[in-house]
Parts: structure tokens; C-alpha cells; sequence
């Protein structure tokens, strides 16, 4: 299932405001029901796409976990430009984070399952970061062929994850983005 990482020199890519159309940033902050109190943790956030809008939701922190720092250079440019300052910058792999256990109210994983090797250790990961009745979203591509997105090869199709995540996982929701994008979202 894993594939390659995303090329930092592509980041701009990924605030194309045609992206919107597929997957808006609100859309997620409203299955997650984001307030004000949550912390949040975004596992995998590249340049801030989902995780700026959500830091702009909540008055508590968000962390953002990514392995490559330019990533999270851009991340930091994003911020500041929407002058947002309540994001803690983390770079470190998703599945071994030195984030404290049960720290966070929500969380979100969007277009980065599909990247990782272990994806027992990044469940595991997830639960250990998330409190009680926490809600964390996972958002892939669909196995099709799309103008965006990875080649078809390294997207995993909606079905296959579904049923992986049902061997993990009990309280979980299927989302339908767009054809071309799905989300799984866990409740702990």
C-alpha cells in the first residue's frame, strides 16, 4: 500500500485554489466538528493546507508532525501569512511521534496513509495521541485516475482501506469527498 513521499517542490500545488473544489478544508473541519477548545494534531501536514483553517478554528494549540522540514517551512510561510499563531511545528515521522499520549481532541491524516510503510504503527500512533472520545479523520485518494493526486498505483482504493480499518478499528465512518477522494473517520 505505502508509496513515495511528496516533493517539497511541489508544495505550492497543494494550496491550488482548484483543490478546493475536491476537498475544502472546511468540509473536514465539519465532519471533525472543530470548536474552539480542541486540540488538534495533523499528522503529516505538509504546507498547512488543512492545518492553517483548523488552527484558525480553535484557540488551543495545533501540532503539526511532518518528516520533511521544507514541508513545514512552507507550513510556518502559510501561517503567518493568514497570521496564524497557534500551530507547534513538529518534525518528526507520523508513526513515532514525542507527542504526549492522549493530547489531542481531533486529528487529521489527509493524502499521507498512502505513504506510510507501517500502517499498524501509524493507527497505533493515532490512538495514543487521541483522548477519549476523540474524532480522527483520514483522508485518501480513490483509487482512479485524477488530474491531482498520486499516480494510480499508490492510491489505495476506499474498499481495501475500509477493510483494513474495520481489523483496527470498531467506531468508524465512511465520508465521501469526491470520486476522486474519501475519508475514514475514527471516533475513540
Amino acid at each position: 500500500m505505502a508509496g513515495h513521499r511528496f516533493h517539497p517542490e511541489k508544495a505550492e500545488k497543494l494550496l491550488d485554489p482548484k483543490r478546493k473544489e475536491i476537498i475544502a478544508p472546511e468540509r473536514a473541519i465539519e465532519i471533525l466538528q472543530i470548536g474552539t477548545q480542541d486540540v488538534i494534531v495533523d499528522l503529516g501536514a505538509g504546507n498547512g493546507y488543512f492545518t492553517v483553517p483548523m488552527a484558525k478554528k480553535t484557540k488551543e494549540k495545533v501540532y503539526a508532525v511532518d518528516v520533511q522540514q521544507e514541508m513545514l517551512k512552507f507550513l510556518k510561510t502559510h501561517a503567518e501569512k493568514e497570521q496564524v499563531d497557534n500551530i507547534e511545528y513538529i518534525l518528526e515521522d507520523v508513526s513515532n511521534t514525542s507527542l504526549p499520549s492522549r493530547l489531542a481532541d481531533k486529528g487529521l491524516m489527509s493524502f499521507v496513509f498512502h505513504e506510510v510503510d507501517d500502517h499498524d504503527a501509524v493507527l497505533a500512533e493515532i490512538q495514543r495521541v487521541m483522548k477519549p472520545n476523540g474524532k480522527f479523520l483520514i483522508i485518501e485518494w480513490e483509487a482512479v485516475e485524477s488530474e491531482m493526486g498520486p499516480p494510480l498505483h499508490e492510491r489505495i482504493p476506499s474498499q481495501q482501506l475500509l477493510e483494513y480499518m474495520k481489523t483496527k478499528h470498531h467506531n468508524m465512518e465512511f465520508v465521501s469527498f469526491h470520486p476522486t477522494v474519501y475519508g475514514i473517520l475514527l471516533t475513540y
